[in-house]
């Protein structure tokens, strides 16, 4: 596996980030999450004066085996269509991006369809469609490793298009399911717990699904290492997502975490580098069973919370403008001495 080198952030600046959020014109602490998340973005960036430049985001797409054995409600066929959808800017992810000033980038990192050439679509095609993981591994060492190395190839081309801020993405039938058996593998809670109902699925299709799972799991016979979990029931999707973030955190990139998929590809992330999670804003809890336990066990604290099951980054994005409130708070807020303004805390 490619290696990466993800510094654990320098302190030195926390009291003067501190000492500068505090004596802005209100009383201390008053604006909340907006300070806590002014001084992560200062130790981040490692200056008194951050800044968000070309936000970007990225979808990673790509089938996946275990579709075949009706864990979805919807069928394979949707996700090349909803690739391409992103294509005509009338996607759900499309308008927010618009809204918030995101480019959005779609990666072809295993679709089972070929895509045209001449849509925008990046193609990083590992292969089209994970192997079904009720019977074998989804990918093989060698696909895993190309994974983790091209979803670090395209974040190395925002970062050289002036990008320090992204969010990350996924379209991939089958994915909550790969999701749930990551997370009940790398935090021990319960299969039951980790399955939800994906993109509709009824109660008996949720039972349904978790008695796949259950089978999946049953049959696995690898280490438990975060690497082989991650080989053995992920998608190509996601194992880029994994590789992506990796690699945003080496180059100091902010990295703004979606939903239950992409949840669960930071945590994968931070079992092989603990210190990826400094650079993890978590969007938001989303209505996929299981979202709120794994943000638990990750002891994270998502901006927002709107019944959001989406994926794409939506969620990520919607966060964004709270973000960029507590760049501009400890950017453009007056100190009590340059407003000559009494302290009144």
């Amino acid at each position: 596996m490619k290696s990466f080198s993800i510094k654990e952030l320098e302190f030195s600046l926390q009291t003067p980030l501190r000492l500068k959020i505090d004596n802005l014109t209100k009383p201390k602490g008053s604006l909340g999450r907006l300070e806590e998340l002014a001084l992560q973005v200062g130790l981040i960036q490692q200056t008194l004066s951050p800044s968000l430049k070309h936000p970007q985001n990225i979808i990673f797409c790509g089938d996946h085996g275990i579709e075949a054995e009706g864990v979805s409600v919807s069928p394979r066929e949707v996700t090349w269509q909803q690739t391409l959808h992103f294509t005509q800017g009338n996607g759900g992810v499309n308008f927010l991006c618009r809204q918030h000033g995101f480019e959005l980038k779609v990666v072809d990192a295993g679709v089972d369809y070929d895509l045209p050439t001449d849509r925008g679509i990046i193609d990083r095609k590992i292969r089209k469609g994970t192997r079904n993981f009720l019977y074998e591994a989804a990918m093989t060492e060698e696909e895993m490793n190309l994974c983790i190395e091209r979803g670090a190839e395209i974040v190395r081309q925002c970062h050289e298009e002036g990008s320090n801020v992204l969010s990350f993405g996924e379209m991939g039938i089958g994915n909550t399911s790969a999701s749930s058996l990551w997370m009940t593998c790398l935090t021990g809670i319960p299969l039951l717990q980790c399955v939800g109902a994906g993109s509709g699925l009824s109660n008996e299709g949720i039972r349904h699904k978790y008695k796949v799972l259950k089978r999946a799991l049953e049959n696995y016979w690898g280490d438990g290492s975060a690497m082989d979990v991650m080989r053995y029931f992920g998608g190509y999707e996601m194992v880029m997502a994994v590789g992506a973030m990796l690699q945003a955190a080496e180059l100091r990139m902010i990295i703004l975490v979606d939903g239950f998929i992409m949840t669960n590809c930071i945590l994968a992330a931070s079992k092989l580098y603990p210190e990826v999670l400094s650079y993890a804003i978590f969007g938001h809890c989303g209505d996929e069973s299981g979202h709120r336990l794994v943000l638990d066990a990750l002891n994270a604290n998502p901006l927002l919370n709107l019944g959001l099951r989406l994926g794409e980054g939506t969620g990520a994005i919607c966060a964004y403008p709270i973000l960029d409130s507590a760049v501009r708070m400890i950017n453009e807020m007056d100190s009590f001495g340059d407003a000559s303004i009494t302290k009144y805390f």
